[in-house]
């Protein structure tokens, strides 16, 4: 088996203007690993927000989150 195990080292950033991150990110052609997504999928509990992880350019997977509560805003 040739795959690591585990996710390593994960770069958290929690950001006001999560949409703007997010945009800046794909006009940049970021490496997506996970795309925009609710945590928890869904019901209570956890975190509440969305989050979008990527690879930076030395492969460390780096995670935008919008702030705690935030994923039960309209949209």
């Amino acid at each position: 088996n040739l795959k690591p195990y585990g996710n390593g080292v994960l770069l958290w950033f929690e950001l006001d203007d999560f949409d703007s991150a997010l945009a800046r990110a794909e006009d940049m052609k970021a490496e997506v690993v996970k795309p925009r997504h609710r945590n928890p999928p869904s019901d209570d509990g956890g975190p509440n927000h969305w989050e979008c992880w990527l690879r930076d350019l030395d492969g460390y997977t780096v995670v935008l989150a919008s702030p705690d509560g935030s994923a039960s805003e309209v949209e």
